[in-house]
């Protein structure tokens, strides 16, 4: 699945193949996210909604 992430280093959006569901905090403070990479290695880290994070997870 391809998200759209935002670069900090070179400053723009990318989309990018999703690699990994993560999920931040615990409690009411839970955050969710889904993880990539760049073609040169750096992380990318996009935050989203639960109803987004359960459906992609559940394809």
């Amino acid at each position: 699945m391809k998200h759209d992430f935002y670069d900090v280093k070179n400053r723009k959006k990318v989309k990018a193949e999703v690699t990994e569901f993560k999920t931040y905090g615990k409690g009411t403070q839970k955050r969710y996210a889904f993880r990539a990479k760049t073609s040169d290695g750096r992380p990318l880290t996009a935050f989203v909604s639960k109803d987004k994070w359960e459906a992609a997870k559940g394809k």
